[in-house]
């Protein structure tokens, strides 16, 4: 695979099924090389293979689509008025042409149905009187009050909050009714089934903006009857209502004493009863979880969906993503979607034929595919996993097993270059930490880049120990004591058991991560340096104090990766080791980050510098965290020809 091939790798969005299963419409992003830019346009599916897929929009930057429960209408994001995503409408019988439903100076968000198919609600960024109504420059200075006022690959926050608003989509006279007001932040809204009511997720204490707390709230169809639904003490996510409508589920994990998040808690499933809006004065319920420590709600899938028996939800299981369904009192839930690769998105259709669910599903030879299952059969439908493997551009993944110093099986692969050894070894580190290496071309943990440096002549070696996402609970709480020492010790028994294979050359080694792997990249520089030829450390942290004090979840995150006491911050700081950095270190780094800033990679760039320790600093102007994934396609390659002329330099 070579790093043009990103133009092979297309990105299926989160599918959307029509009621009675037949058709599933599903975005599609593509790297334009030429343009660099990219492509997202709509296709419709017929699920059950008698007509052909179409597309059935021009794009080129459309997507989050959504079939009306009717069937008769698709409502989808499309750049629209003043440059942002606004909401458009397609009727999907006897034709016409998209328009445009909303009209929002910052945009409009994901449209949600009603029940009925007469209204849509959505959120929209509503903000600060006299703001961003002009060029940046020109702003009046911004009064920050709050540990978190930004985002990565957005910007300020808090001074620009969504609101919800409800719109009838076939009145365009009739203006959108705001049913939220105030400086609170919410998201992630759903419909009650008899459509009175709004759910959504929002943080409206006194203490917001400097905890990770937030709560379910609901909110009558007309603005009334505003109420909490849980009262602290949990961070969660993608309220729904059950069928009945008696409760509502949510993804969550609960915070500590002072409301700070656990970054190696999993996240599970849980229900809480709907307080109708007259039952004052509020009643605290504490939430009930459905779902045990072994299931993690992925950070590949972060959705879930109510049926009439239980909630499908999607979990992270020893590299794969497996669709699951639990059952509303709760119990071991039973697997829909298993195998080695990982369902990223998913709409199931209740219909009296039958349950119909379509699923993008990647996998080792496929950045995803739609796939469908009904009647007990599975079809993939949409070729583009086939594709690439007819191109023969894949090298196998090899899986193995390693066993750190106390005999812990750790899970690891290795993607060997063709011909015979013994071959240089690049060492890639995952980000995270909770999150796992996985069966899958696309993602923030995947294989695509392991093929690229194999194709290279590299033998590539992935693992995860101890602290990732997949193997349960404990398997993510091990390293919360001593987060370095704890990972360095997995991942070098992985290496280790990888080197033990003669093709594989131990004097010719590299190590490579991104975030965490960044972080942990200088880590070995400077406690186990003399292993390796050469270090590439990409969008790390490597100073928690000025991490903490600058990143968009900084305050938070330190606390929860490296723990409360700040007297042990610099002793996990690989930037208080320099001095024993002797390894030559390339910082691949985007100007935009707001997740690990560029002063990370600047302070340990400087410090290895005035050392006389070989070290480069490669910078990515206009771009965030997420570059090497979804920068410009030219940042995408230009990063790809840096790390491949480090490893030949090097290596």
């Amino acid at each position: 695979m070579l790093p043009t091939d990103i133009d092979l790798l297309p990105v299926l969005g989160r599918p959307t099924l029509s009621p009675d299963g037949v058709h599933a419409v599903v975005e599609v992003t593509r790297a334009d090389l030429a343009g660099d830019d990219y492509t997202t346009e709509l296709l419709i599916v017929d699920t059950t293979g008698a007509t052909p897929t179409r597309r059935i929009t021009q794009g080129p930057y459309d997507g989050a689509p959504v079939f009306s429960p009717d069937g008769r209408h698709l409502a989808f994001l499309r750049p629209g008025a003043h440059g942002r995503a606004q909401i458009h409408l397609l009727p999907m019988r006897g034709g016409g042409e998209a328009h445009p439903v909303t009209d929002h100076p910052m945009g409009a968000g994901q449209p949600v149905w009603s029940p009925d198919s007469t209204r849509i609600a959505y959120t929209s960024r509503v903000p600060a009187p006299g703001r961003y109504q002009g060029p940046a420059e020109q702003e009046r200075p911004r009064r920050v009050t709050t540990l978190v006022y930004q985002l990565d690959g957005f910007g300020y926050t808090y001074d620009r909050p969504r609101q919800v608003f409800v719109t009838d989509p076939f009145d365009l006279e009739a203006p959108p009714l705001q049913l939220t007001a105030g400086d609170y932040d919410h998201g992630d809204l759903a419909w009650s089934p008899d459509g009175s009511s709004l759910a959504f997720v929002t943080a409206r204490h006194d203490e917001r903006g400097d905890d990770s707390r937030n709560d379910v709230w609901a909110v009558g169809a007309d603005g009334t009857g505003l109420r909490p639904l849980t009262h602290g003490g949990m961070y969660l996510f993608t309220p729904r209502f059950a069928a009945d409508g008696a409760s509502v589920v949510f993804c969550g994990a609960e915070l500590d004493k002072n409301n700070n998040s656990c970054a190696t808690a999993s996240y599970g499933l849980w229900s809480v009863p709907v307080r109708p809006a007259d039952d004052e004065p509020a009643r605290p319920v504490v939430p009930r979880r459905l779902t045990g420590d072994a299931h993690h709600l992925s950070f590949a899938s972060q959705m879930i969906q109510p049926a009439a028996d239980g909630v499908y939800f999607a979990g992270d299981h020893r590299g794969e993503v497996n669709l699951l369904l639990v059952p509303y009192d709760g119990g071991e839930p039973r697997p829909v979607v298993t195998g080695r690769r990982q369902v990223n998105g998913y709409a199931v259709a209740e219909s009296d034929e039958g349950t119909t669910v379509v699923a993008v599903v990647a996998s080792a030879g496929s950045a995803g595919d739609l796939l469908v299952w009904r009647d007990g059969t599975e079809h993939v439908l949409t070729p583009y996993g086939a594709e690439l493997t007819a191109r023969g551009r894949l090298l196998p993944m090899e899986e193995f097993t390693a066993y750190a110093p106390d005999g812990y099986p750790l899970h690891a692969w290795v993607v060997r270059p063709e011909g015979p050894g013994p071959h240089p070894v690049i060492f890639q580190i995952k980000g995270g930490p909770y999150t796992q290496w996985g069966y899958t071309l696309n993602g923030p943990a995947a294989f695509d880049e392991a093929q690229v440096y194999a194709s290279a002549g590299y033998a590539v070696v992935l693992g995860n120990p101890r602290g990732c996402s997949g193997y349960g609970q404990a398997h993510g709480a091990y390293v919360r004591d001593d987060l370095p020492r704890r990972s360095a010790t997995d991942l070098l028994a992985i290496l280790d058991t990888a080197l033990d294979s003669s093709d594989l050359d131990g004097e010719r080694v590299g190590v490579m991560g991104g975030s965490f792997g960044g972080y942990m990249a200088a880590w070995l520089n400077a406690h186990h340096g003399e292993r390796f030829r050469a270090m590439i450390g990409e969008r790390g942290l490597y100073a928690i104090d000025s991490y903490a004090a600058t990143s968009d979840d900084g305050a938070d995150l330190a606390v929860s990766l490296y723990g409360a006491d700040r007297a042990r911050w610099a002793e996990q700081s690989p930037l208080t080791y320099v001095d024993r950095m002797s390894t030559p270190m390339l910082l691949i780094q985007s100007e935009e980050d707001r997740h690990c800033p560029p002063e990370q990679a600047q302070r340990l760039f400087t410090e290895l510098k005035v050392r006389g320790v070989p070290v480069e600093m490669l910078l990515f102007p206009g771009e965030g965290h997420d570059m090497s994934r979804t920068g410009l396609p030219s940042h995408r390659l230009a990063r790809f020809e840096a790390v491949l002329e480090w490893w030949e330099r090097h290596l």
